[in-house]
């Protein structure tokens, strides 16, 4: 996907449309290596999803490699899927209350095939942990 440039007067809470291609229940999960979940404020609408729910599920059932940064991690706690994993705490706190993750206060987090981070100025060491991991 490309992303337009931003207008010079943009600002953090500019938003953008994007295109959707398919709907989360289009999706087939067979037919990507990667989950992403971005942070934002989304995250907190796609973690009552269960179509979302059962992609992240797939992705760990199948150890291909997931990334989540900011308030991507709900959608993994939501699936039930952070349990007993290590994540990063951003500096206000612990993530949600009894997700049960083993938290860090790290820039990037890699356990097994998660990789986790905790706020966007933390981007850069999340996609080198990103493309390490397709690199294989």
């Amino acid at each position: 996907m490309t992303w337009p440039r931003p207008p010079a007067d943009h600002h953090r809470e500019a938003r953008y449309q994007v295109p959707v291609d398919l709907t989360l229940g289009q999706v087939r999960p067979e037919n990507y290596t990667l989950l992403v979940l971005p942070g934002g404020k989304a995250p907190s609408a796609i973690r009552k999803e269960t179509a979302a729910l059962e992609i992240c599920r797939h992705f760990f059932a199948h150890h291909k490699p997931v990334a989540a940064i900011c308030h991507g991690p709900q959608t993994l706690i939501s699936a039930g899927l952070l349990a007993g994993r290590r994540a990063p705490a951003t500096r206000r706190g612990r993530g949600d209350a009894g997700a049960g993750a083993l938290y860090e206060d790290s820039e990037v987090v890699v356990d097994g095939n998660l990789i986790t981070s905790r706020i966007p100025s933390d981007l850069p060491a999340f996609m080198r942990e990103i493309m390490k991991k397709l690199k294989g």
